[in-house]
């Protein structure tokens, strides 16, 4: 290392050629909020130079170019972009994006500790910075099955390596607030290191005790009066926009230059048509500036504020002796990169050609029962039927009541208002449960949409108008070993197959992408309202947000936090 410094200072002062020179352009200084002329000298993985003219073993003209910090994504669970990390690398890299903080959650409570396992692996070979929160919730609670079970003891082994930050989002805020045996355990292990939050909605003196707790970052709030409650209170809040959950134009209004060293940015579950069709971060900074918030504002929370809320001291600004991890971008309104530096080495397919890859786990994990139609069937029972309320861009959900019409002994769907069927079929080969209710929202007129990425266990979840297409496409999941399928009339007419822990697929991420456009119209076939409709079917299982769900044990109330008839 010694004589690896001594080559960068003297890089640095101009007493040797840098490795890279990056000429004729400009850069954002996101401490003065200048852009300033500029060459920008890079040793190695590090920046060793600006403000000044250098002369390099290879020179880039950049010219009429501006050069950023690397994005960094705060919050995200790679296997909601439905590929391996070596493909979120490959899809995600190009958009500028060169480190993210994932949390393998998904992963992890459908197999445990090799999911931990197979993402520390990936994230020693991907070429963007990967950095892994340990999940702290899995289960994430005790009203649902999930595959694996991780109390603090299964944790420890993974906490002091080089790629962990932390404890990864802690969703049980009651069992926090109750002082939970389990809870306490994982958060004394944590404290003085990074525990990551999720606490939507939770407000006063019941968040100032989950606080207590050593909690700092947020990623759930919804308002911009929620967001401004927890930065009084010392939180970092992370901006969310992702496939389904949509904060950031509620957010806008606290996105400002005074802000800005408390905020970060996140998509939390993006899939890769999206980022295809609209982009990555780049398309949060691009969206919030063309909606008037300061360019500096949002780059700022893109870089260097999130890199300080994590502990990554080395990255965030351009300037000598931070990592070199930086994107030259046309402009700051448009945001669109145009060349990628991470640590150092310029985005290529040839640069992607040199990782070595990691073996896929989790091919057999659909152990789900076979089902027939008649297992969908709702005995009717007196008075009003709990609905869950589908809200269009939002995971939260609303507790609806109906009146619903009676076929026979059963409690029929009310298409008139919306109401279709939901079922959630224990998959994890545990117990074979089986539960069903009712759902507003999707805007079907037939067939059915099954999935087995269903939040955060990862049962078989299954929307739909006809018993025997929601049948078909439940089973279908079995055969392919996981994903998504659609079932029109008796017939699947799309599917996508996720064999790794049936969340994600072993297929390149354009394959996925364009599977994916095909998919989606599918399900529009069958008459969907909904732009991202297979994300919003499996968010429809997650009993840690408000306010009605559904688990493989039945009707979830949140606000309770209690199973329902």
């Amino acid at each position: 290392m010694t004589n690896r410094l001594e080559t960068m200072i003297d890089q640095g002062t101009g007493r040797e050629p840098a490795d890279i020179v990056l000429k004729g352009g400009r850069f954002f200084d996101l401490v003065t909020g200048e852009i300033v002329a500029s060459d920008i000298a890079i040793s190695g993985d590090r920046i060793v130079g600006t403000c000044a003219d250098y002369q390099g073993a290879t020179e880039i003209d950049i010219s009429g170019k501006i050069v950023v910090p690397g994005f960094i994504d705060t919050h995200l669970h790679i296997e909601s972009s439905l590929v391996t990390p070596h493909e979120f690398d490959r899809c995600v890299l190009p958009y500028g994006v060169t480190t993210v903080i994932c949390d393998p959650h998904e992963i992890a409570n459908v197999i445990g500790e090799d999911g931990i396992r197979f993402f520390l692996e990936s994230a020693n070979e991907t070429i963007m910075d990967i950095r892994v929160q340990l999940s702290s919730c899995v289960p994430a609670t005790h009203l649902e099955t999930a595959g694996a079970d991780l109390p603090i003891e299964k944790l420890l082994p993974f906490r002091d390596h080089p790629k962990v930050i932390g404890l990864a989002e802690f969703m049980n805020f009651p069992g926090v607030i109750n002082k939970d045996p389990v809870c306490i355990a994982k958060l004394e292990a944590f404290q003085g290191g990074h525990i990551d939050g999720h606490a939507p909605l939770l407000r006063g003196t019941a968040l100032n005790g989950y606080l207590a707790a050593g909690i700092r970052t947020e990623h759930e709030c919804t308002t911009a009066e929620e967001a401004l409650e927890k930065i009084r209170k010392g939180m970092h809040i992370l901006v969310r926009e992702g496939s389904v959950s949509k904060d950031l134009h509620a957010l806008m209004p606290i996105i400002t230059e005074r802000l800005s060293p408390y905020l970060a940015l996140c998509t939390d579950d993006r899939n890769p048509l999206d980022i295809a069709e609209q982009g990555h971060l780049d398309y949060m900074i691009r969206t919030a500036i063309k909606h008037g918030v300061e360019p500096l504002a949002v780059y700022r929370a893109a870089s260097i504020s999130a890199a300080r809320a994590f502990g990554l001291s080395d990255r965030g600004l351009v300037a000598p002796g931070w990592r070199a991890d930086l994107v030259v971008i046309d402009s700051l309104e448009n945001c669109k990169a145009e060349m990628v530096f991470a640590a150092g080495r310029r985005f290529t397919d040839a640069l992607f050609a040199t990782r070595k890859p990691v073996a896929p786990v989790g091919l057999d994990s659909v152990k789900a029962r076979p089902v027939q139609a008649m297992h969908f069937g709702v005995p009717v029972a007196e008075g009003e039927t709990p609905v869950i309320g589908v809200m269009p861009g939002k995971i939260i959900t609303e507790h609806r009541r109906y009146r619903l019409p009676v076929k026979g002994n059963q409690t029929d769907l009310d298409l008139g208002n919306d109401i279709i069927k939901v079922a959630v079929i224990e998959r994890h080969g545990k117990n074979g449960n089986h539960a069903n209710g009712f759902v507003q929202g999707f805007g079907l007129k037939k067939g059915a949409i099954a999935s087995t990425v269903g939040h955060d266990s990862h049962n078989i979840c299954v929307v739909g108008v006809n018993e025997d297409d929601m049948a078909l496409a439940a089973n279908r999941l079995g055969e392919i070993k996981g994903g998504f399928v659609v079932v029109e009339d008796g017939k699947v007419t799309g599917e996508i197959p996720l064999p790794v822990a049936g969340l994600m697929s072993l297929e390149p991420y354009e394959t996925v992408r364009d599977t994916l456009h095909h998919l989606r119209k599918a399900a529009y076939a069958l008459g969907t309202t909904l732009e991202e409709p297979f994300l919003q079917v499996a968010f429809l299982p997650l009993p840690v947000i408000p306010h009605l769900k559904i688990s493989d044990m039945g009707m979830v109330d949140v606000d309770r936090f209690m199973l329902i008839g």
